[in-house]
């Protein structure tokens, strides 16, 4: 008589080496409470490295810098924008005397981003590079830890959420906004910090909606809630993006709608009645005060520099302070609009998606040895292209998975929402306006976005836990795979990211479409 052979387990049922090693680490009460606190720590130390290190590299303003910086000295030594004068830009390299005059100068964005530019400015001084750049990088530093946590809270997952950070961290559009004192990589914090608190705001409230007596009638219109003060906190994120820059506004509109929406199927879900109605008239108002109160007044109060002296531009237009800067506002805007001066990086929105038209931020005219005869040294905000175009192939899958939903009336989680909530708000207002002047690197806020669709398709990729052995196993190898070529491809981009003297020909190699030039 044999003895009986014991059963192995299914092929669907085991794990994969990675799944094995994850899951061995993960649920290790001392080794999962270690890797929860250093996987974020680790990708923003690797964040921080790529943005600080030579960060005075090049000392000298590139390109919108000539406006920026200026402006930020201006405001931290008169309060308001001041007009410069000749040489202004070579004064600010050899610490000459600055040509700054107390005559107000027009200027076509809000005051925030420049009054932080100015901060690192007071502690370097004018002639310091790094300082005037010390706060984009460190923004932009801080910006790839909010994609972590953001990613963290979509997902659930460590892993996913460090993949999202690390390739944020590694992109090189992020890189170059964080290593150039330009607004764009200020406004990418702010709307990532109010995407946070969106977030937060969303797990802790529509439990609230939907907790309820089993046995008990279904509500007819449910409970109007003020006390949310996540939804102020995202309100007062998103209106410092918009007193960084007026596109701030299309995410705090955008966010808004998604709250009203996300506010209402929570109603639907708990059986409310008239979910739609209560959801839009009755918790919509609310909702309302609760954002856009908190984001006028921190917009406001980022004028005060321009509010309480009588030099800048347009001050003394009216005798009221806060008249005279709405007609200051009707001048930007009638500026705004008809913006169609050509430039030869120009890129029209409708090419981004493609990458036809990055932004040669600087070229140096002296490029230093690099061991051949010809050199160049130039900084590009040229995006990795495999997290570019991955990233965009991502967000078309989560458009997909979105209308599938719709579909078969499924419901999607935030995780399929929030990035293309984000992605919508960042993008498709600019194809509104295709005459406009506008530039590639405007992109560096749609990238979080990306990178967050990036990691969760990825995932996807890799399998789930109820997918058969030899799926996973080919998902994770293609995911690992993938994932190795892109930090390759960031090794090789770096040197034209931080503005590195190279042979010619190497630069070359870096130009693979004709637009790259």
């Amino acid at each position: 008589m044999t003895a009986p052979v014991p059963l192995l387990p299914a092929p669907e049922d085991r794990l994969t080496r990675y799944g094995q090693l994850r899951d061995r680490v993960l649920q290790s009460p001392d080794w999962g409470r270690a890797v929860r606190w250093l996987a974020p720590l680790l990708v923003t130390a690797v964040a921080a490295v790529l943005r600080l290190v030579n960060l005075g590299h090049p000392h000298q303003l590139a390109f919108d810098e000539t406006y920026y910086v200026k402006d930020a000295w201006s405001l931290w030594t008169l309060g308001y924008e001041g007009v410069w004068g000749e040489n202004a830009n070579e004064a600010f390299i050899t610490l000459q005397e600055l040509p700054l005059s107390d005559k107000g100068a027009f200027v076509v964005h809000p005051p925030l981003g420049k009054w932080l530019i100015a901060l690192g400015m007071a502690l370097g001084g004018p002639d310091n590079s790094a300082g005037w750049r010390l706060a984009t990088a460190l923004l932009g530093t801080a910006s790839v830890l909010l994609v972590y946590l953001i990613a963290r809270r979509l997902s659930g997952s460590v892993v996913v959420a460090t993949a999202a950070g690390t390739l944020l961290a590694i992109d090189g559009l992020s890189i170059v906004l964080s290593r150039i004192a330009l607004l764009d990589g200020i406004l990418t914090f702010f709307l990532l910090l109010g995407a946070l608190f969106l977030l937060i705001d969303r797990q802790r409230t529509i439990p609230l909606l939907e907790r309820r007596d089993s046995d008990a009638p279904a509500p007819f219109w449910g409970p109007v809630l003020w006390r949310r003060p996540w939804l102020v906190a995202a309100g007062a994120a998103l209106g410092a993006a918009s007193a960084v820059k007026w596109s701030g506004l299309y995410a705090l509109a955008a966010f808004g709608l998604y709250v009203v929406v996300t506010d209402a199927l929570a109603r639907r879900r708990a059986g409310v009645v008239l979910w739609p109605t209560s959801a839009a008239f009755r918790q919509g108002p609310v909702s309302f005060v609760l954002v856009v109160l908190p984001a006028f007044a921190v917009y406001l109060v980022s004028w005060t520099g321009w509010l309480v002296t009588a030099g800048g531009y347009d001050r003394e237009s009216d005798a009221n302070p806060l008249l005279a800067l709405w007609n200051y506002h009707q001048t930007i805007l009638g500026f705004h609009v008809g913006l169609t001066k050509g430039h030869p990086y120009a890129s029209p929105a409708w090419e981004w998606p493609f990458l036809l038209r990055p932004t040669a931020v600087w070229v140096g005219s002296d490029p230093g040895p690099c061991g051949v005869d010809h050199c160049i040294a130039v900084i590009s905000s040229i995006p990795n292209p495999l997290i570019w175009y991955g990233g965009v192939a991502a967000s078309v899958y989560l458009v997909y998975r979105l209308v599938r939903g719709w579909i078969t009336r499924r419901p999607v989680g935030a995780e399929v929402g929030l990035p293309l909530v984000g992605l919508a708000a960042t993008y498709l207002p600019w194809l509104m306006f295709p005459e406009r002047t506008i530039f590639q690197f405007y992109t560096v806020v749609m990238m979080p976005f990306l990178v967050i669709a990036l990691a969760l398709t990825l995932r996807t990729i890799a399998g789930r836990r109820q997918d058969p052995l030899h799926r996973r196993q080919s998902g994770e190898r293609t995911v690992l795979i993938c994932l190795a070529f892109i930090v390759l491809v960031s090794a090789f981009f770096y040197p034209v990211w931080t503005g590195m003297s190279v042979p010619y020909d190497f630069w070359l190699l870096h130009n693979w479409l004709p637009g790259w030039v």
